[in-house]
């Protein structure tokens, strides 16, 4: 069984998608530490040929709480649908992603980590991802671990032989210390995707909204598979 796992994040960029369709079963970290300047709550989509933030609101914010402590405050939907139309009112695939984020928006959730999970849920759905998806915080007596230690803990509940692991944890994680409790360690790494987008120059790393924004559902099951995994 190969397992992958990670934060949840705000319609974040096509390699968490990659990682979510290669595992076999795709843990959320919904009971790990907020980061208040990082990822969780936001995105960058392209606004006027540059990378722009976009993303949602937390009430009381702190780096001292877990993601699934945390509400998301009230969202002022048709600011941001105004904010997205002036950034992709010509894309082709335009009234798809408006939909999608309009669902997105209008989910009732307001437990951040519960209503992140539904977002990709949703974008999931679209994009034919049938990859079961659960919560780090059902395996009870997990959170007691740091770092790896929770990694081969919830590998060994599973009987999982494999787990891939985003790129960037490549310096964090040696595979021949994962060698020793019996799982192999992958990384994966997203190959050269490019697209059209309004200009010349490709602005890459944007949010999977401006993936969806550009591309139909067929280019971007293609997308999904550009990838290696690597020791």
């Amino acid at each position: 069984m190969i397992i992958g796992a990670n934060q949840p994040y705000f319609l974040p960029y096509i390699a968490y998608w990659q990682l979510i369709n290669a595992s076999d079963v795709f843990y959320i970290g919904d009971n790990y530490a907020y980061i208040r300047q990082g990822w969780v709550h936001r995105n960058r989509i392209l606004f006027s040929g540059e990378p722009a933030y976009f993303g949602i609101e937390v009430s009381g914010a702190s780096s001292f709480k877990q993601i699934t402590e945390l509400n998301i405050a009230d969202i002022n939907k048709q600011k941001k649908l105004n904010r997205l139309y002036e950034a992709y009112h010509n894309a082709p695939y335009y009234d798809i992603g408006v939909q999608l984020i309009e669902e997105i928006f209008d989910c009732r959730e307001k437990v951040l980590s519960e209503y992140l999970i539904a977002s990709i849920k949703t974008i999931c759905r679209y994009l034919g991802i049938d990859t079961p998806i659960r919560r780090m915080s059902e395996l009870e007596g997990n959170d007691r671990f740091k770092r790896e230690e929770r990694i081969y803990d919830m590998c060994r509940r599973l009987n999982a032989d494999t787990y891939i692991n985003p790129i960037g944890g490549k310096e964090l994680y040696d595979p021949a210390e994962f060698a020793k409790q019996g799982i192999e360690l992958k990384f994966i790494k997203t190959g050269d995707i490019r697209y059209r987008q309004f200009g010349d120059t490709f602005v890459e790393k944007l949010s999977i909204l401006d993936v969806i924004m550009f591309n139909s559902k067929d280019e971007i099951r293609e997308m999904l598979e550009n990838y290696e995994l690597i020791s």
